[in-house]
């Protein structure tokens, strides 16, 4: 089955290679990437990259495990796919061939979401949100979940159970523009000073673990229980010709819930999608934090959202937390990295080299904005995936005006960047506890400062193995500062802040 890797305008010409017994994992890839029927091939058709299908080697030579090997060859990327279940290979694999070539050709492909915002007073905010597997990329495309009677749950208190709500009479519109995948072609760019992207992907492979009961999100349930054409479902309970309903989820054993939902949903499908490439205004981060208390603490100090400066924002790209009960990784407790850009286990090549790339990249894109977000917990309280989409409704509201003097105050962990002292959405102020963690009886200093220990060795750590000969000089600047324990206003020199 022939498709193109990256889309079918920028993309790379490439085949799969499979038994017909496993035609729902062609399927599948034809979802995810597109597929060229063989009325449309074009002679001199030349495939960059081949993936063999052929899943029973697993288990003569692998011992029943699910693998997939890459042979990067001079003029062929080759993916020897022993396993049925699409994520390492018909997505992550692809991804990884487009890796390699924009290593080739001096470019990425960011692991990010990316939505056009427009505000209920037509202001038009266009934000990109990155992170490890498992962190909000998928649900910044989503519109804010709401209780019953419609208020929003800010967050619920873990220790005392007092809940924060928030009433916002209308959110903003959104049209989506990629869901995991963003190419960053040289091609696009055009002299622009913010970065510009364009979906990799021609459907989306979208986890649903967080939704466990009908309501919790009605645009995507109704996108997936009325569907335009069949759909992929993978690690659903349901029955041969009924309707799958996103919210059963199969149980990996009793009363413990598979991790990993998934259902492929092709961009067609989505309504207002946006096909064209769009310039980036803001390019947020997404960290899974754990609950945090004095009792417990823990690294969950970040508060709602942080202003990064860009040189901050390239280390948490390097060291890309994965984050407390990441359903995407099984294997791993407390922190661990999952590496340049969040998107170092799809790739082939080194970690300095593309630390390189989106350095040179922020460099370029220089009127893009930074943000770090929390989901999960801030603090002592338990508050899901909400804080990025307050950070979207908020910052979508203030458009491109600058932050008033005093608004943005350095947190007391240089790391995350700056605090800001108020934050009000639809007329009414978010609590003070929740943009800064210090305000929180339940956690303060000892509890913050325990946390931020932690944050700190982890970077530490992480960042010194990019100390190598082939790091760019400004690079090694950035990383020397932060292993110095540098200030905020350390990391202002490096790249310009935008205001």
């Amino acid at each position: 089955m022939p498709f193109m890797a990256g889309g079918p305008e920028l993309g790379y010409p490439a085949l799969l290679v499979g038994p017909k017994n496993a035609g729902f994992f062609a399927a599948a890839l034809a979802d995810i990437q597109g597929f060229i029927p063989g009325s449309q091939l074009e002679a001199g058709f030349k495939p960059k990259a081949i993936i063999y299908l052929a899943p029973t080697f697993r288990h003569t030579h692998f011992g029943g495990r699910q693998m997939v090997v890459h042979n990067r060859l001079d003029d062929l990327y080759e993916l020897f796919s022993y396993n049925l279940y699409p994520g390492p290979s018909a997505k992550k694999g692809v991804y990884g061939v487009l890796i390699k070539i924009g290593e080739e050709e001096g470019w990425v492909t960011a692991h990010g979401s990316t939505v056009v915002v427009i505000t209920p007073y037509d202001n038009v905010l266009t934000i990109m949100h990155e992170s490890a597997s498992g962190c909000g990329k998928s649900e910044m495309t989503e519109q804010i979940h709401r209780e019953l009677d419609g208020r929003i749950l800010l967050g619920e208190n873990l220790v005392t159970s007092e809940r924060l709500y928030h009433d916002i009479k209308e959110t903003c519109e959104l049209r989506p523009v990629t869901d995991d995948m963003a190419l960053c072609h040289p091609k696009l760019q055009n002299g622009s000073r913010k970065l510009i992207v364009k979906d990799a992907e021609e459907g989306w492979f979208i986890r649903t673990d967080h939704i466990k009961r009908y309501g919790t999100d009605p645009y995507l349930e109704a996108l997936t229980i009325h569907p335009k054409e069949p759909l992929i479902f993978f690690n659903y309970s349901t029955v041969p010709n009924a309707t799958c309903l996103i919210w059963e989820h199969i149980m990996d054993a009793p009363g413990k819930p598979c991790p990993n939902p998934r259902v492929i949903l092709p961009r067609c499908f989505v309504p207002n999608i946006v096909n064209e490439a769009v310039e980036i205004d803001l390019r947020s981060f997404g960290v899974r934090m754990p609950p945090c208390t004095k009792e417990h603490p823990t690294y969950g100090i970040m508060g709602l959202f942080h202003v990064l400066p860009p040189a901050l924002a390239w280390l948490w790209r390097l060291v890309a937390p994965r984050g407390h009960n990441n359903p995407s990784i099984t294997d791993t407790q407390g922190l661990s990295s999952e590496g340049v850009g969040s998107y170092w286990p799809f790739s082939p090549g080194r970690q300095v080299d593309q630390a390189n790339l989106l350095l040179r990249q922020m460099t370029v894109a220089s009127d893009t904005r930074y943000i770090l977000v929390p989901n999960q917990h801030i603090g002592a309280y338990r508050v899901n995936f909400m804080p990025q989409w307050i950070a979207r409704e908020y910052l979508a509201r203030r458009g491109s005006a600058k932050f008033a003097p005093g608004q943005l105050q350095p947190a007391r962990c240089p790391l995350l960047g700056y605090n800001l002292s108020s934050v009000k959405v639809d007329g009414t102020y978010i609590p003070r506890e929740l943009l800064d963690v210090l305000e929180q009886p339940e956690v303060g200093e000892e509890g913050y400062d325990y946390g931020a220990g932690l944050l700190t060795d982890f970077f530490k750590k992480e960042l010194a193995k990019f100390l190598t000969p082939a790091l760019d000089p400004l690079g090694r600047e950035i990383i020397e500062c932060c292993l110095a324990d540098g200030h905020v206003e350390d990391y202002l020199p490096f790249l310009p802040m935008k205001p």
